[in-house]
């Protein structure tokens, strides 16, 4: 018996055996299925986390972006840097155009003309008004047996306050011209063609400087070149500005010089030319007129006028005086 029922659960032990087989059998494909998905999905995920970087709108905004601030900030070295060296060739070429181009409205927009506008020669100007000021410049040659040391007036120049062009003449030297000076002076042998005689010009530009305000630059030489007398307390000389000779350490300083460090003008590149000097003075003496009349006023003190009277009175009382000792000396 015991055996009989050993073998009968045996035989059922592994029907139940064999079932369990085909059961597992039946569920491994499923098993194998899943775990292939489950491979493939990760896969999958890997796949897609290595495209990810590639892909990814964002890490390639982050990049992109990057890009664009550097090439921007590279760019915007670049404008200014490109802005810069327009500035300073639009300085360059103001500073070169300001030795020909004059404004007369300002003085950061005055510059002298172009030669082509100047009306060289012209004598005295048929539309330029003479005002209160006015700047005188002259050329000279040399003339005799030294002509290093002896010189001659060859052209006269007046400019107006707004720097326009009042009077300009070539002058016939009395004695021969041994040395043109042409690579100082600016003048040769053919402006001598219609030149005018000393007398004219003399005469010419006493009539302007009359009752004016004479500004130059050691115009004291122009003045002695003309043959002129012009009242000191009526004279502005940029020369002897104290200001400005510091600028050459206490001597008299060059009108090159001040007209480049002070108004950034280029003048006298080549040849001399007296109008452009004569325009340059005067914007020297407008840049700092108001220095200028306080170290004038040093000199020569405001007429005070007395109690019920003028400061004209004052004046001709004054000159009165002068004649009644001059009188007595005569005597």
């Amino acid at each position: 018996m015991v055996f009989v029922t050993a073998g009968m659960e045996l035989k059922n032990l592994s029907s139940n055996w064999r079932k369990l087989q085909e059961t597992l059998k039946i569920e491994r494909p499923s098993t194998a299925q899943k775990r292939k998905a489950d491979n493939i999905a990760t896969t999958s995920y890997e796949v897609k986390r290595k495209k990810l970087p590639l892909s990814s709108p964002p890490e390639t905004h982050r990049k992109g972006g990057r890009g664009e601030k550097f090439s921007k900030r590279r760019k915007m070295g670049l404008v200014l840097s490109t802005d810069a060296t327009g500035e300073e060739s639009e300085s360059r070429s103001i500073t070169t155009a300001s030795q020909r181009n004059i404004s007369t409205t300002s003085i950061v927009q005055a510059k002298p003309k172009p030669s082509s506008e100047a009306k060289v020669n012209e004598g005295i100007s048929q539309t330029a008004e003479v005002g209160r000021y006015v700047a005188l410049d002259c050329e000279m040659v040399g003339v005799g047996p030294n002509p290093d040391r002896d010189s001659a007036l060859a052209r006269v120049s007046i400019v107006n306050y707004n720097g326009e062009q009042v009077y300009d003449s070539f002058v016939l030297p009395k004695e021969e011209v041994t040395d043109w000076r042409t690579h100082v002076s600016g003048v040769s042998p053919k402006h001598m063609t219609d030149a005018r005689e000393f007398e004219v010009v003399q005469r010419d530009v006493a009539g302007i400087l009359d009752g004016c305000i004479l500004v130059g630059h050691a115009v004291r030489n122009d003045l002695d070149a003309l043959l002129l007398s012009h009242p000191k307390h009526d004279i502005r000389d940029t020369s002897k500005h104290p200001p400005y000779r510091k600028i050459a350490g206490g001597g008299s300083p060059r009108l090159k010089i001040l007209a480049s460090e002070l108004l950034g003008l280029e003048i006298q590149g080549a040849a001399h030319s007296s109008i452009e000097d004569a325009q340059a003075t005067m914007l020297l003496f407008r840049r700092d007129k108001q220095a200028f009349e306080r170290e004038h006023a040093k000199k020569w003190p405001p007429i005070r006028a007395p109690a019920g009277g003028n400061a004209n009175n004052a004046d001709t009382r004054r000159k009165k005086k002068r004649n009644a000792k001059k009188g007595k000396g005569n005597k």
